[in-house]
Parts: C-alpha cells; structure tokens; sequence
C-alpha cells in the first residue's frame, strides 16, 4: 500500500477555519504535545497567515513567544509549517523587499522549518524575491500554485491550461523550491478538475517532485477532490481533527482514514489515539463560542467562494458590529465582485477584497464606494491579474482613491516610504518601544494594532461561551457576573468583571458609578457647544483619530478612520471650520450612525 502523507492543520487553519484564529496558545499546547509525542504526527501547520495577526490583537500574545511555545511543545523534530502570502507575507498589504527577508528569517529564528508560500493573483513575480528569502534562511520553501471555481458565467481562468500556465511561470521565474503545493482555500474546485491539475503538475514536474493538494470541506466535496489528487499522483493532503474538522476547515483524519479504507492508499496512523487526540482537542476548546456556519457545508458556496478561513472570520465580524443580518445580501454581492476584478484567487487578502467590495455595494450601493484593497487590486498595486479587471471597475477605483493604474507594483511598494524598516523603526521610536528586529517586524504587519500591542495596549477578543442570566441579578460579592443586554433589538452577553466588562467576547475597560442626567463627551469640549455633527454609516473600530479639539478643518479633510470588517474608512468633513468635540478615543467601538465629531 501507498502512504499518503498529511500534514496536521488543526492548530492553524482549523482554528483560523472556525474560530477566526482567536485561540489563547495555553488551551492548545498540550493537545499539541500529545499529537507529535504519542501520536507520532511529524508535520502540523503551527502560524503565520492569520495566525500571526490574530494572537496580537485578539489574543494580547506575541505571535514569536507563541512560536517558541509550539516549537519547545513539539521537540526539535517536527516539521512546522507556516503560511505566507508572497510579498505580503503575514500582513494584509504588500511589503518591500526588506520585510519580507525579515519575515522568513524571524520565522527561522522562532522555530519554523517550513514555508508554504502563495500569491493570490497567482502573479509568479511575486513569488521569486519571497521564495529566495525563504531558501536563504535555510527553511523548506513550498510554493504554491491557488485554485478556485469561478462563478457561473466567468471564464478566462481558473482551469487546468491556466494552472499550467501558472506552474511554468513560476518555473521560468525560477522561484527556488522544495516542493509543490495546489491550493484550493474556498474548496469549491471540481474533483475531476483536481484530478486533471494534478496529473498535469507530475507530468510537468517529474515523478520525483513532491507534490501536496490543499482544499477545504466547505462545498462538500474535499473528501472526492482529496481522493482525485492521491489518485493523480499526490503526495500529501492537509487534514485537520475536531473540533476544528469540516465544514469551513479540512477533512477530519478519520474521516480520509475511513475513505480510504479498503484501497491502495492509507494514511498509517494508530487510529485509537486520533480518537484520543480529538477528545482532548474538544475537552481543550469546550468554552470557545463555534459559530453554526462554520461547521455546515454550504451548498452555494461554488456561487460565491469564499474561503473557508475567511468565511467565519467574516461572520463573526458582522455579528460583533450588530450586522449579521446583512450577511445573505453581501454574500449575493460577492459573485458580482469576483466577476468585475478580474479573477484574483479568492484567498487572503484577495477573498477579502471581494467581501469588502461586496460589503460596500450593500452598504452604500452597487460601487458607490469602492474597498481600498479591491480598488488597488484592480488597479494593479498588487500584481497582475489573471484577466483584466472590468474597465468601469477601473476607472471608478482611479477616481475614488485618486491613484492611476501601475504595471510596475514592485517599485511602488519599494518607494513608498510609510512601509519598511525606517518607517517601522520611527513608529517604534516615536513610542519609546525598543527596536528589535521582532518589533519590527510587529509593527510593519500589523501596524497601528501591532503598536498598541508593544505598548501594553492589547485587548482580548476571544469570543468564548459566557453563562449568562435572563435577568440581571444583585450585584455578586465578588468574582464576574454575567448579563444579557438588549438594545435596539440586538442582544449583548456582557460579563462584568470589577474595571473590565467583556461584551461578546470583546474587553473593555468600564468605570462604573452612579449614574447622572448629564451627558459627558469623552473628550473635547462641553456637551451643550452647537454645531455640524460628523456621524458614521459603518459600526467598526476608531483606528486612527486624525484631528484633534482645536484643530481646523476644511472641506474633505479627514477627521479620523474607522476599521470594519477589516477596512480603513475614513470620516470625512463636509464643511469648514473648527473640531469642537470628538466623542470618542482612538481603540472605541462605534455604532453606524453614532455622532463621533462636532464642527464647530
């Protein structure tokens, strides 16, 4: 019989898959342990993608200490395995050339050996200066080639001549490599598809060249397209274990053990400690809020594909911002967004930029307001696409982001000069945070959280099931109390811990008195002061306070940024004048149409 290896996702995409990577590292390093130790399981995806912003800022962990944690867990024998994203690596924006050597040699540093790296336009060019960092740093360099199902009704990609195109791009790039990986991050790739990709990849590359298939259960089909690839000529597939198994995530080890049964192919595991193994997985994370998508095959998903990873994520950004409602509207969007930006594969960060656009076009209207990712996109800042985007969509994003389209995305990434080690050092300096080189590499991924990370600043969005009471009892003598709260409709499971109150699953810093019948801005200037009131159209985060009390404005200027659903959306002034008032302060969670800033 024929060993099919598998690598172990549950500790990354599993989580990322179900619980949108938000995971404490404590509740999973011993469950990690038993896994290498007494299973014998010799290759797990343990971070980067998001694994290495989520620790940061739903976590308050530093994403290298976890890497340590996983790397002392599983002993020095273990092929770790992380996910990078070509020249974005870890980060949702594209990073000079500088970052990305920086990535892969803090990545060796902390214990990892191997990288799967991939593009999501599958341009080859973004994969050459990633794919030599990676190999310089002596780790394993696993390039990847991304797949999907287009929409009914496109065409021009996303077939088996154009992942052959794709694969001998990469090979005449010559992008260094140890082995091949066909990355399927929505599942919604046609099992015999797979079968032909596959065996068109072993042709091209020979029989020693080792090839791994990556897919998703969330069509329904990853078990059939997995089968197809072992049967192509595969080495490895990617599994994953409950919890954290099907649906949004990889196939379950003993559901591919089971399928396999009775053929050429076995997976060689001891079965009886898989089942241990699970047990202890599901005893670890029994508190963790499990969203009911995330464990569903979703019929329509071919319509619409979104990765699995990205699919709860995004869900779960909705229900914290009170618009799940809204979520069967944006996902019909979708398709229309992948149909006009030219058929970027959706995985991150181009999965997405399809929903942000999605989101934008219900939220404001068909593209009344164009995402900032999926404008630059279509405008070329990221790599060429597999077909040119629609020329409407194109011009739309040249007007509303006042940038012209490029050809030359590289040496726009490299000029800019709010990206890099200087403008990371100076962000850092500017705080009074030391400047190691994983400082660094924190606050150019991750930016303005990242900051607030290293500055003691981190808060806690790890969304798990709080018992709560129907009715708000007396005050406990001591130790949280838990609480349902309905406003407007929408229900809150808040816990109030003495400062600290968790409103689902978010902290916040609470000071609790006797209540007035006085209303107090946060800051600024007294609450009865007149005049033009600055509101938001999108419930989200202040990221960014640009203008202070005192400072004067004109017409456009921006006030400050929101981030939702991922998004920078800036608050604008539509008058001259003088800020009088801002209601809220940078890290606040606002509510669409909330009054943030007053004109003055």
């Amino acid at each position: 019989m024929k060993k099919i290896d598998f690598m172990l996702t549950a500790f990354r995409d599993g989580f990322q898959s179900v619980f949108g990577a938000r995971v404490f590292s404590q509740d999973f390093l011993p469950v990690l342990a038993y896994a290498t130790h007494e299973c014998g399981i010799k290759h797990i995806e343990s971070g980067g993608g998001a694994m290495f912003q989520s620790p940061i800022f739903y976590c308050n962990e530093n994403s290298f200490s976890v890497m340590d944690s996983v790397r002392a867990a599983v002993g020095p024998d273990v092929d770790l395995q992380t996910l990078a994203r070509g020249i974005s690596v870890v980060a949702l924006k594209a990073q000079p050339r500088e970052i990305v050597k920086l990535h892969a040699d803090l990545f060796k540093k902390h214990g990892i050996t191997t990288i799967r790296n991939f593009d999501a336009l599958n341009d080859a060019q973004n994969l050459v200066w990633s794919g030599k960092c990676i190999t310089d740093a002596g780790l394993h360099h696993e390039v990847c080639v991304t797949m999907m199902e287009l929409p009914p009704g496109c065409t021009g990609a996303h077939e088996v001549d154009f992942y052959e195109k794709t694969l001998r791009a990469i090979l005449d790039a010559g992008v260094p490599y140890h082995s091949v990986c066909f990355k399927d991050a929505s599942g919604t790739s046609r099992p015999q598809k797979v079968l032909e990709t596959i065996r068109m990849a072993r042709k091209l590359l020979g029989d020693k060249a080792r090839i791994a298939f990556h897919s998703h259960d969330t069509a329904g089909t990853c078990v059939a397209a997995y089968q197809a690839a072992i049967e192509a000529g595969a080495d490895q597939i990617d599994l994953s274990i409950a919890p954290v198994s099907g649906g949004t995530s990889q196939p379950d080890i003993i559901t591919m053990w089971h399928a396999l049964r009775g053929t050429d192919y076995t997976l060689d595991v001891d079965i009886g400690h898989i089942v241990k193994l699970e047990q202890m997985l599901k005893d670890a994370l029994k508190d963790y809020f499990v969203p009911p998508e995330a464990t569903c095959v979703e019929p329509l998903i071919p319509f619409f594909p979104m990765p699995g990873g990205a699919l709860t994520a995004n869900t779960q950004m909705l229900r914290d911002n009170g618009l799940m409602h809204k979520y069967d509207e944006v996902i019909a969007a979708m398709g229309e967004a992948v149909h006009h930006g030219g058929f970027g594969t959706s995985v991150t960060p181009v999965s997405q930029f399809y929903f942000q656009q999605a989101f934008n076009n219900v939220m404001f209207g068909p593209w009344k307001k164009i995402a900032d990712g999926y404008g630059r996109m279509a405008l070329g800042y990221f790599g060429r696409t597999p077909v040119a985007p629609a020329p409407e969509v194109v011009k739309l994003a040249s007007e509303q982001l006042k940038l012209e389209p490029t050809t030359d995305h590289l040496t726009v990434i490299e000029n800019d000069p709010k990206r890099g080690i200087k403008a990371a050092k100076a962000a850092l300096e500017k705080e009074g945070l030391a400047t190691s080189d994983e400082n660094i590499f924190i606050a150019a991924s991750c930016e303005e959280k990242g900051i607030a990370f290293l500055k003691g600043q981190g808060t806690i969005g790890v969304r798990k099931n709080v018992p709560a009471e129907k009715s708000a009892p007396a005050a406990p003598a001591g130790g949280p109390q838990a609480y349902m709260v309905n406003l407007n409709g929408r229900g809150y499971r808040v816990v109030l811990d003495g400062a600290h109150a968790l409103v689902n699953g978010t902290s916040y810093d609470v000071d609790v008195a006797t209540a007035t019948n006085e209303a107090k801005p946060t800051t600024g200037a007294s609450a009865d002061r007149v005049g033009q009131t600055v509101s938001t159209q999108l419930p989200g985060v202040v990221l960014r306070i640009e203008k202070a009390v005192g400072a004067s404005v004109k017409n456009g200027d921006t006030l400050l940024v929101i981030e939702s659903m991922k998004m920078e959306s800036a608050l604008v002034s539509s008058v001259g004048g003088t800020v009088t008032e801002v209601r809220v302060k940078q890290g606040d969670q606002v509510e669409a149409g909330q009054v943030l800033v007053i004109i003055g």
